[in-house]
């Protein structure tokens, strides 16, 4: 069964829901979430998105990412998905949103919600979500990224790019 999404308008207020696979086809505007996962050292957990996912796969990105579901809050839809991708849950800390639009085989647009949490521990990934994972100094991210930008996800890319080597030391210092 097609899992429901929450559509939203431009300000994030819920405006409808439909199903996943219609929400990303027809490129409509609905919440998302994206985790970065920190480890006392300040290392960023990333994930390799499985083969079989399909959009951005194969692709590395953040920790953990998904769709809160019609009655889920965000902040349970987090933690829930962190279990089911990455085989862990931590405390998680909302730090921003944001909008912004994919160009994939379809248009992808969401209201995206960034959690950052702390984890010193190796994840138990799930294979139908993650084919691979790795730490990795966030402040050495951008350059791997510009190297390489199509083996990482247009959202992930558009997150790192956007902040500042301040804002991640601020982020590690809040957890």
């Amino acid at each position: 069964m097609d899992e429901m999404l929450i559509l939203v308008d431009k300000y994030d207020n819920p405006i409808g829901s439909a199903g996943k696979m219609d929400v990303h086809q027809k490129g409509m505007l609905h919440r998302a979430f994206s985790i970065f996962v920190f480890d006392k050292k300040g290392n960023l957990l990333l994930q390799k998105r499985a083969a079989t996912k399909y959009h951005s796969a194969g692709l590395w990105t953040n920790s953990c990412c998904g769709h809160p579901r019609v009655g889920e809050s965000l902040d349970t839809a987090a933690h829930r998905r962190l279990g089911e991708e990455m085989g862990f849950d931590c405390p998680l800390k909302k730090v921003l949103s944001f909008i912004y639009h994919a160009t994939l085989p379809n248009t992808l647009i969401e209201y995206d919600h960034v959690f950052i949490g702390q984890f010193d521990k190796e994840p138990i990934i799930n294979s139908d979500e993650v084919s691979d994972y790795k730490w990795v100094n966030p402040l050495k991210l951008r350059g791997l990224i510009n190297k390489a930008p199509g083996e990482y996800t247009v959202w992930f890319r558009e997150i790192i790019n956007g902040l500042s080597n301040q804002d991640i030391k601020d982020w590690q210092r809040q957890l």
